[in-house]
């Protein structure tokens, strides 16, 4: 390639691809954007200022910590309030709002000690009873929260949030005074400073809580500690962040966080060519485009994308017909469409992360799989009953349930059908009335395999598919537990089969990969394999 064609590729014209999008957007950026309206109100109103543009892929479901689960709460979430640690650059977890941690020699005691100057910003103290009052509400069964299981370690969490017993001194986490915590577990938890790192272990104001009540997350009565505030929330539009002048860190290079709801990502990716966005995902078919341009940054994550089984429906309460689903696709094909980067995976634990093991889960075999399913019944596919694919809406996961169901036509004569719906329709879906087959991804929450396989436990919240195995149970619990490293690797090889190669609730597709256009003026945005959204070190230069 000529120098003068490298140069060009490094910061490409507008995609050809994007072309016709480009008049479309000068059409859609006043809907899309309602202030772009009267750009010198806009300006006016942040003269001098620095202000960082980015999407959000869907109005967050809640900004509640307890409740939310998903990836567009946390960015927000994540933004607005810390807690006892958070992640350095090599995803250690180091101090945040606690400022040491002493562990008891049987592990089963850990003492967080606060800092003395966190405040809320409403500038009320953050202190010990707050972490306690979270915790404790997280694990009520009242609240109805998914991630209660996140804090299971702790004595009689599991009780508490299961019903079995109804007084909640007696759970492992107790205020010793404003500025102390002390943490009682069930047995040592290697990986439980990573916990605290994580949005539904972040401390609860009770005073805000009960006043509000289902209200109590809304601009204006909202109370958080992080380094930025939530200023406006207009719902299905954008979201407004500001600088918490409270904040007890290191001052925040940027004024303003504009977070804007766009669903499409050919869209979003338009306006980021037209310059109403600092970042943006790049949808998969545009990917190879902007490989070469100095914008374009790629980052391998810990994040696993699954198409999971329900087991309780028809035919997907057989086993081998799960094992003909999972056998009948080629997820190379899968990651070859979507071009960014993807590794292929058979099995649930991802590349980088302790515990992965490329050998185990079912690999491509068709052969085996049209046995199998002729050993359920259904023979070259005969009087399979109907089933749907659900995913919720996205180009990436329409075109890997495309691709899928081409696969299942081609090597198992069987027709499926693709059902896409909005995100929070989806969510509810998930809840009220599993699919046949659901689309989904997990995120590390924190870098330990027990994360990850914990997903898929009987009393995981998350774990959508009704399978129950007490063996599997049986060792994610014993893993959670062990130093030895040699034996833990082996618990979760044994626990990997058994959810990937024998009784198969889930078929795991590929290892996910982030692909971003960051424009050159923003400095100190730094990526990583977690996907955690850290903007307080975010500058805007120009």
């Amino acid at each position: 390639m000529s120098q003068q064609d490298t140069k060009e590729r490094e910061n490409p014209p507008l995609s050809p691809f994007f072309k016709g999008g480009l008049i479309l957007a000068f059409i859609l950026v006043p809907f899309l954007f309602p202030a772009c309206k009267n750009r010198n109100t806009e300006s006016r109103q942040i003269k001098g200022e620095k202000v960082f543009r980015m999407v959000i892929a869907s109005e967050p479901p809640t900004l509640d910590w307890s409740l939310a689960t998903d990836n567009v709460s946390f960015h927000v979430i994540t933004n607005i309030m810390e807690g006892l640690t958070q992640y350095d650059d090599d995803l250690n977890p180091v101090p945040a709002i606690a400022k040491k941690w002493e562990t008891s020699e049987d592990g089963k005691k850990i003492t967080f000690f606060l800092r003395d100057n966190v405040f809320w910003n409403d500038k009320v103290p953050v202190t010990a009873y707050d972490f306690e009052y979270s915790w404790k509400r997280l694990l009520n069964p009242a609240t109805g929260a998914e991630y209660a299981y996140f804090l299971y370690d702790l004595v009689n969490a599991y009780e508490y949030n299961s019903g079995i017993i109804k007084d909640q001194a007696l759970v492992g986490v107790k205020a010793k005074s404003g500025k102390v915590l002390e943490v009682t577990l069930k047995k040592p938890a290697v990986y439980f400073p990573s916990l605290t790192t994580f949005m539904v272990t972040f401390p609860l104001r009770k005073d805000i809580v009960e006043k509000y009540k289902d209200r109590w997350t809304d601009p204006g009565n909202i109370v958080t500690n992080g380094p930025f505030k939530l200023w406006k929330w207009e719902h299905e539009y954008k979201l407004e962040l500001t600088a918490n002048k409270d904040y007890y860190g290191e001052k925040v290079k940027i004024d303003w966080i504009k977070m804007y709801v766009v669903g499409e990502n050919n869209t979003a990716l338009t306006l980021y060519e037209t310059g109403d966005l600092d970042m943006v995902s790049i949808p998969p078919l545009a990917v190879n485009y902007y490989k070469k341009s100095k914008e374009y940054i790629n980052t391998p994550q810990l994040r696993g994308y699954y198409y999971g089984f329900n087991i309780r429906k028809k035919p997907f309460d057989d086993m081998r017909v799960r094992r003909a689903f999972s056998m009948a696709i080629d997820r190379k094909r899968i990651t070859d469409v979507l071009k960014g980067g993807e590794i292929p995976a058979s099995s649930w634990i991802p590349k980088g992360m302790f515990g992965y093991n490329e050998n185990i889960g079912l690999k491509f075999n068709p052969e085996e799989a049209r046995r199998l399913l002729a050993e359920a019944g259904y023979s070259s596919g005969k009087g399979f009953p109907e089933v749907n694919i659900t995913f919720n809406t996205d180009a990436e996961n329409k075109l890997i349930a495309e691709n899928v169901q081409s696969q299942l036509k081609e090597n198992l004569n069987i027709n499926v059908k693709l059902d896409n719906q909005e995100w929070k329709v989806y969510l509810k879906t998930l809840k009220t009335k599993p699919p046949e087959i659901f689309r989904l991804g997990w995120g590390a929450d924190y870098p330990d395999p027990d994360n990850f396989m914990n997903l898929f436990t009987s009393s995981s919240g998350n774990n959508n598919t009704d399978w129950v195995n007490p063996e599997y149970d049986r060792l994610i619990a014993m893993g959670a537990g062990t130093k030895d490293r040699a034996l833990r690797l082996k618990i979760y090889d044994d626990a990997q089969k058994i959810l990937c190669e024998e009784d198969v609730p889930i078929m795991p597709l590929f290892v996910a990969s982030q692909n971003l256009l960051v424009k050159k003026y923003i400095k100190g945005f730094k990526p990583n394999a977690m996907d955690i959204l850290y903007l307080k070190k975010v500058a805007v230069e120009k």
